[in-house]
């Protein structure tokens, strides 16, 4: 895999072309802006995609600032390590924006993963068709990163709903007790499908079990004809994705705007 190659086409089909990734939310491009525009509350807003210099980029961020603001909404300016101008984060702190955890964008081609993973024994896994299998996956999220799963269960089901031919969710149970969850986003149009979630409750770590779901997933991507997945990497996945076959292309720093 050409890297650099894989990055550019990322960053054409992902986030200049974006398509959205909510039922009823809309994409507008602004000038040198991609952004979405979620349907209600707690929906995803956010700025995916920017081609801004230094004579351009605080009028952007200035514009975008007061368009959501208008709505009365929160948003996320998705910011890449590669995004230029090179000082684009310290602007976005400047204009009041909150930088989260930066994670490490990867991608790895399909054909060259090692998927030959299996379940440790007792752990079966369990498609997620409806909102009892919504609960088990937002309970596993709020044991794994011990933060609030309401937006993102919101978020779940409408995708469920919405776009069930582009989404797909599964838990891993140990007899009846949930033990980790992942879902994956196709992305119709584009080589990429993206890897989310992916969460284990601390008992159950380091045990096969989040390569097995990295793995599952990947069949499933090769099976509906996607060459790439995607994932937003935390410090504690990056290393088990890069023994997986994942490569490093760049990062990626959530900067969020609270009106």
């Amino acid at each position: 895999m050409d890297p650099e190659a894989v990055l550019s086409l990322f960053d054409r089909q992902m986030r200049q072309d974006a398509r959205a990734d909510d039922p009823g939310a809309r994409v507008e491009r602004i000038g040198d802006v991609v952004r979405q525009v979620g349907a209600g509350d707690g929906e995803w807003n956010g700025v995916v995609w920017s081609d801004l210099n230094e004579a351009t980029a605080d009028a952007a961020i200035t514009t975008q600032v007061q368009h959501f603001a208008s709505l009365g909404r929160e948003f996320e300016w998705k910011l890449y390590g590669h995004d230029q101008p090179g000082d684009l984060a310290a602007r976005l702190r400047a204009a009041g924006f909150s930088p989260e955890p930066e994670e490490t964008l990867m991608v790895a081609e399909i054909n060259d993963l090692s998927i030959d993973v299996e379940l440790p024994e007792g752990v079966h896994l369990q498609s997620v068709t409806g909102r009892s299998g919504v609960d088990l996956a937002a309970d596993v999220h709020e044991q794994a990163f011990g933060t609030s799963a309401s937006r993102l269960r919101h978020r779940m089901l409408s995708q469920l709903v919405g776009k069930p031919e582009s989404f797909s969710m599964v838990v891993a149970m140990a007899g009846d007790l949930p033990v980790c969850a992942a879902r994956m986003e196709l992305h119709p149009g584009t080589a990429f499908a993206s890897l989310w979630g992916g969460g284990t409750v601390p008992a159950w770590r380091g045990r096969g079990i989040y390569r097995a779901l990295v793995a599952h997933r990947a069949r499933i991507a090769a099976e509906r004809g996607y060459r790439y997945l995607q994932v937003d990497a935390s410090s504690q996945s990056r290393p088990i994705l890069q023994r997986l076959g994942f490569a490093v292309l760049s990062t990626t720093t959530p900067h969020v705007y609270r009106p």
